[in-house]
This record gives structure tokens, C-alpha cells and sequence, in this order.
């Protein structure tokens, strides 16, 4: 409050005039002052900040005690950690707040030695308080100082067991005295997310009509997403078009079940499934009619936490060409056949068995998986996944719209739900922005800036900036293959050198204009070790034409060290709209500079010079697939100084380490059969690079590779139009 609007008094008429005067003036003095004494100033009393705002842990006991337990004001409620120090509990405030103290409540497993730090960025932390003698119970901490982020960082464990507080509160003021963020958080999931539950009627028609709407609609801007409530959904046949998920809505699959299939066939392109894009399939359980699942798909369309109570078929009916897939967290009682398939991974699974190869089948973490056996059988086979973290999904906690996030696992083998509920953490809606169409960038930006994750719902979205996602433990989720298109060149979307960003579900489309980048994870010379909480990117694609003309000059560049790359298709279009050489120009396809990068499913397609570049040290592939661009025009086209052609995936002659399992090239040169590519993979010869399991092929003899990788490995030009591949059991 200032003095401005505060009335002066005067004396009462009784009073002599001069006394009046002096009262008049007395009082004026009286009142100017008050704007300038300090107890005067506009704050508002510390409040409690922290309440139902995100908070992460290092770790949880049991996976029961989510850090979330600790910042609900449910005094009923806990977050413990795993019996082992250091632990942590932090907690984001969504905005920078002055900070006034920090209440704990201690369940009986307390720590003696701890520090609540602050930071400013969830990554660099100071000291506001410190103690080696703590007593447990309730204690109240006198702290200052502004930052976003607040943590509790045990040292030392009163028990044998791990920390564990009732609540952590946060008080202090934000800027004008406000707590909440302007942006709400939550709210409907709008008009192309379609839930159903099991009595709800006319579920076959619905599916019907929009697998009409979405059977061909390749390059259309129909974006849907089914949700299934648990429970039991009796004679339904969902088929999946483009642009269309189907997923149920329970933290398990085997909460939801269908007696019947969820299919991809490819009907509407003449029995060829090669063109079978941009869906998928999640956390359901199916019964199929006949006992076996068509799923006939080639890339961008996974196959996650799924339970098969029978076979899975992986080709189309009339078994024409399919190229490629992936599975994860999946669970298939009966046999996978993969028929026609050309090349196909499978991640942290459970199978009944595998039926047969083309080119290239890669299994890491997979009970019932075929041993390695390339070229003949072409099987590909970790006994583990070593690195591995599953993709964030919505499921219903009673009425309530939840994000699951699972934890990281190391050494990872079969799925993450077999033996009971997964591990990970649970983010209520209210803790997302819900993006619609129509949405900004600048609003989408300032829902970041308060500390709110991005659930994008079905759509289209236009950005004329980039979406900037700078806090770690960001979730960026998104549904029914929702688009992000970025307007007048920029880059779509970056993301800050922080821990634990999860980027999941959509599709990032090129624009007209050239963007140098369209996404961007870590700052260029990134450098801090995130190995305990990596940034995850899955079931992330990126298109340059098709749908348009686009151009990008690099498609994705991957500076963060420890990112997990987990199923992405990278394109450059070679059909659709906005399709030539130079009309849909991109150079570049994938490049990583960090160091740990462990990449598991990578899809890179049909860019003008190399579709992967590797920089960084001790980078690990398991999957790559890829096809050289069909539309170079000529052999000068694509000459790479005296090199023909550029590798479909280069190791720069600087690394010293780097792994890779299960690759494979194709070239398919039409508008130039007699094109040469020296080598689909060029790697410097050192002791700690390996490669195993190589391929190249030529479709058709639409071109040819001379060798597989540097000068190693048999051409593929005397098996002439035979489409036979070129194969190499390791490297060097």
C-alpha cells in the first residue's frame, strides 16, 4: 500500500484555525513519509508454494512412494527413497519465488545429514541450508534467497532404510504475490481424442469412421487418438490408419482388454504395406478372433506395451512387401510372424517365438528371441538393452487424467509390467499445458516458462518461434500423431542441457522456408553427465515433404551427452507433394555430438549427403535402417569429393569408441540406375569402433554400393537386378 489515495484529515471545526493548519500539515508529512518507509512495501506474506507442483526424486522404495506423495498436502501420503545415499526429493516451483523457509515431515526413516539446495535452472544447485544433526519429525527451516527449484538432498540416513518425508513445503512470494501459474493447467483433451469405456455404444462405428477418413489420408491433416477405459471390449476390429493411435487407459495392458484385433493391412495400396505410416498401438491386450494379430506396418508406427494372447502377424494379407517396424514393452504369447517384412526391432519384450527373417530382425532384452545367427538366419540378438527407459502414456487414476512416466532400467530384459504394477512416476493433468490446434508458440513457450509439462492433442500446429523446453524432467507428450510445422525457417523445437527431458508421439513436418535444425537436444557444447536421469526421444519423426514442400538443412542434432534415441524415423520424402531434389533439399539427416548416446530403432531415409553423422564418443546403435535418397539425379549429384556417394551412417574419423548392431542400407536409384555408392557405412579402423551385422542391398539394381563399409564388404553389382543383399558379419 502507498500513501497514494489516502485521505488527508483535517481538524475538526471546534478547533482554532492554526491548529487545524498545523494538524493539516502534520498529517501530510505524516502521510508523504509512509511512502517512503520500508513497512510500506507492496509484498505479499510467504505462502505455500510447493503444494501440487511437480516434484521428481532421485529414487522410489518399491515404486509405491512417488516423490509426488510429498508435496500433495495429504498428510497420509509419502515419498521414501531406496535404502542407499545420496538420495533427493525436488521439487519445481514453476516460476522463480523469493524464498522465505522449507517445512519437512519426517516419517520414521529421517536423515541426519541433508541440504535443501536451491537452483535456478534444475541443474546447478547452491547451499541455502546445511545440518549433519537432524532430528526427524517436523522441522522448520529459515531460508533465503530465489530460485525455481528446490531440493532436499540426504547425505546420511537416521535408519537402515531410506529417507522418507509426509510432506516437503516450500513458502515464499512470487512476483506480485501470485502462486499459480497464469496458464492453467489440465482441462479436456478436445474433440479428436475419442475415450470409450465398455458400455459405451456404437465403439465399431466409430472406429469404422474414422479408418475411412484415415485409411489412405497419407499426407492429410486428420489426427485421432482412441482411448479405451479398463476393462473388457467384446467383438471389435479396430482398424488403424494414418494418424490414428489406439491405446487403453490403464496402468497395466492387461487392465484393458479386446476380444478381438486392432489391424493394419494394406488394402488401399494394392497389398504393399511399405507405405504403412505415422500410427500405433499401446497398452492393450488383445485376443485376436482367429488367434494371430495382422499388424502390417513399415516405419513410424510402433507397437508399445501391448499383450498378444496369441500370434502376430507383422505382413500384409496376400503377404506383399512390408518394410520394417518396431516393438517395445510387448508381450506376445504365440509366435511373430514376420513373413515379407524386410527388417524389424524388437525392444525389451516377451515372445513365443520368431518366425522367420528377410534382411535384418535386431532383438535386444527379448525372452524368446532366436540367437544371433546374420546373415543366415539374418537374426541379430543383446541378450539385454543396455540403457532403456519407456515412453511417457496417459492411463485414468479412478476419474483422474495421469501421465505415467517409467523409470530408467539398466541391463533391461522383458517388459517393465509382467510382474506387476511398472515402475516410474505418476504426473497429474493439471501439471501439463493441454495443447490444442490454434495454440502459439508463445503461449505454448510460456507454459514451459511456468514450469508446465506439453501434453499436444491431436492436431496440426503452426510455430512461427521455437518451442523451447528448458527445465528438466520436461514431458512433451504427444497424442494421435500430433504435427508440429514450423513457419519462416526456425527450428522447431530446442532443448536445454538438462536431466531427464522426455520428448514422445509427434511428428515434426518441415516447412516451406529452410530451417537449419527442426529439433535440437542440448546447446551446442553441451556438456554435463546426465547418465543417471538421460533425455529420452521416442516415437519422435521428422518429415521433410510429402505433405508440402519443406526443407531442413540438418533434421535433428543431438549435442546432450547420454540421450537414448528410442524408435524415430527420420524422412526426406521421395513421394507425396513438394518432392524433387532441390525442392524438398536435406542434407542432413541425424547428427550427434554428444558423448553416451545409445540410439535403439533409428529410421534415416533419403537425405542429400550423409542420413547419420557421429561425433560423439561411445555412441551405440541397435537397429539402423535406412534407403539412400531415390531422386539423386546423377552420379555428380552426389559425389562426396572423391568418394561416390555419402554413407548412409559415418563415424567421424575423431571418435575412438562406438558400437553398432544390426544395419542395413538400401539404394534404389531411379532417376539414375547407373549411380555408384562407394559404401552404405564409413567408420575410422580403430580398436574401440565395431560394427556387427552389416547389410547393403540393391532394389532391383536401381544402382549399386561397392562395398559395405569403407572399403570392406562385397558389391552388390554382381547380383545384378536380384535384389540380393551384400551382408558382413562385423567390422573391422
Amino acid at each position: 500500500m502507498s500513501a497514494v489515495g489516502i485521505p488527508l484529515t483535517t481538524a475538526p471545526p471546534s478547533r482554532p484555525v492554526r491548529r487545524g493548519l498545523v494538524g493539516v500539515v502534520v498529517t501530510a508529512l505524516a502521510a508523504a513519509l509512509l511512502a517512503l518507509t520500508p513497512t510500506a512495501r507492496a509484498e505479499a506474506a510467504p505462502t505455500l508454494l510447493s503444494q501440487g507442483k511437480q516434484a521428481t526424486a532421485s529414487s522410489e522404495e518399491n515404486y509405491g512412494t512417488p516423490a509426488s506423495g510429498a508435496v500433495d498436502g495429504d498428510p497420509g501420503t509419502r515419498w521414501s527413497s531406496a535404502a542407499s545415499d545420496p538420495q533427493w526429493l525436488q521439487v519445481d516451483l514453476g516460476a522463480p519465488a523469493a524464498l522465505d523457509r522449507v517445512e519437512l515431515s519426517w516419517e520414521t526413516a529421517y536423515a541426519t545429514a541433508y541440504r535443501i539446495e536451491l537452483s535456478s535452472n534444475g541443474h546447478d544447485w547452491s547451499t541455502a541450508y546445511s545440518t549433519t544433526t537432524g532430528t526427524g519429525g517436523n522441522e522448520t527451516l529459515g531460508i533465503s534467497g530465489t530460485a525455481r527449484y528446490v531440493r532436499m538432498l540426504g547425505t546420511a540416513r537416521a535408519t537402515v532404510y531410506g529417507y522418507s518425508l509426509w510432506e516437503f513445503k516450500v513458502f515464499g512470494t512470487t512476483d506480485g504475490g501470485g502462486t499459480g501459474p497464469v496458464i492453467p493447467g489440465g482441462g479436456d483433451l478436445g474433440p479428436n481424442v475419442h475415450v470409450f469405456d465398455p458400455s459405451t455404444p456404437g465403439i465399431q462405428a466409430k472406429l469404422d469412421q474414422v479408418f475411412r477418413e484415415q485409411e489412405s489420408a497419407q499426407f492429410g491433416t486428420g489426427r485421432h487418438a482412441f482411448f479405451f477405459k479398463p476393462g473388457t471390449y467384446n467383438n471389435l476390429n479396430a482398424q488403424i490408419g494414418f494418424y490414428t493411435s489406439i491405446a487403453g487407459l490403464g496402468l497395466r495392458p492387461d487392465d484393458t482388454t479386446i476380444n478381438g484385433d486392432v489391424t493394419v493391412d494394406a488394402g488401399w495400396f494394392n497389398g504393399n504395406a511399405t507405405q504403412n505410416f505415422w500410427r500405433s498401438a499401446e497398452n492393450l491386450a488383445l485376443n485376436p478372433v482367429n488367434g494371430t494379430n495382422r499388424w502390417a506396418v513399415s516405419q513410424a508406427a510402433s507397437f508399445r506395451r501391448m499383450h498378444v494372447k496369441g500370434g502376430l502377424n507383422l505382413a500384409p494379407d496376400g503377404y506383399g512387401w512390408a518394410s520394417g517396424g518396431y516393438i517395445a514393452d510387448s508381450k506376445i504369447d504365440g509366435q511373430v510372424g514376420p513373413y515379407s517384412q524386410q527388417q524389424w526391432y524388437t525392444r525389451d519384450s516377451s515372445i513365443g517365438g520368431w518366425g522367420n527373417g528377410v534382411w535384418n530382425m535386431t532383438f535386444s532384452g527379448v525372452e524368446g528371441a532366436p540367437a544371433t545367427s546374420f546373415p543366415n538366419p539374418p537374426y541379430t540378438t543383446l541378450d539385454t538393452t543396455p540403457v532403456s527407459r519407456e515412453k511417457p502414456f496417459l492411463y485414468l487414476d479412478g476419474n483422474d487424467y495421469k501421465v505415467f512416466v517409467p523409470a530408467k532400467r539398466t541391463n533391461a530384459r522383458g517388459t517393465t509390467w509382467a510382474n506387476g504394477t511398472p515402475q516410474g512416476q505418476s504426473l497429474p493433468l493439471s501439471q501439463f499445458y493441454v495443447v490444442k490446434p490454434g495454440a502459439t508458440a508463445e503461449t505454448i513457450n510460456a507454459a514451459l516458462a511456468q514450469g508446465l509439462n506439453l501434453l499436444f492433442t491431436p492436431g496440426v500446429y503452426h510455430v512461427d518461434r521455437t518451442i523451447n523446453v528448458t527445465r528438466a524432467d520436461t514431458v512433451v507428450l504427444g497424442l494421435g500423431l500430433a504435427t508440429i510445422i514450423p513457419d519462416n525457417g526456425v527450428t522447431a523445437m530446442k532443448v536445454a542441457d538438462v536431466d531427464g527431458v522426455k520428448l514422445a508421439g509427434f511428428l515434426i513436418d518441415a516447412g516451406p522456408v529452410n530451417s537449419p535444425t527442426l529439433l535440437e537436444v542440448g546447446g551446442q557444447g553441451a556438456s554435463a553427465d546426465h547418465a543417471a536421469n538421460p533425455t529420452t526421444v521416442q516415437d519422435v519423426y521428422v518429415r521433410v515433404g510429402g505433405a508440402g514442400p519443406g526443407k531442413a538443412t540438418t533434421s535433428i542434432v543431438v549435442n546432450s551427452d547420454d540421450v537414448i534415441i528410442d524408435h524415430t524415423w527420420v524422412w526426406r520424402a521421395d513421394h507425396g507433394a513438394g518432392v524433387g531434389w532441390e525442392t524438398n533439399r536435406a542434407d542432413y539427416g541425424v547428427r550427434v555430438n554428444g558423448d553416451d548416446v545409445l540410439a535403439t530403432g533409428l529410421f534415416v531415409e533419403h537425405f542429400n549427403k550423409f542420413d547419420v553423422e557421429w561425433y560423439g564418443e561411445r555412441g551405440r546403435t541397435i537397429f539402423y535402417q535406412n534407403e539412400k535418397a531415390y531422386d539423386a539425379p546423377n552420379q555428380a549429384a552426389i559425389q562426396n569429393g572423391s568418394t561416390k556417394g555419402y554413407a548412409a551412417y559415418r563415424v567421424d574419423d575423431s571418435v575412438n569408441t562406438h558400437e553398432a548392431w544390426g544395419l542395413g542400407s538400401y539404394c534404389n536409384f531411379t532417376a539414375d540406375p547407373s549411380i555408384r555408392q562407394e559404401h552404405g557405412f564409413q567408420a575410422p579402423v580403430k580398436p574401440g569402433v565395431r560394427f556387427h551385422s552389416l547389410l547393403v542391398v540393391s532394389l532391383g539394381g536401381q544402382g549399386h554400393y561397392e562395398h559395405v563399409i569403407n572399403s570392406t564388404g562385397a558389391s552388390t553389382v554382381p547380383a545384378g537386378t536380384s535384389t540380393v543383399p551384400s551382408n558382413l558379419v562385423s567390422f573391422p
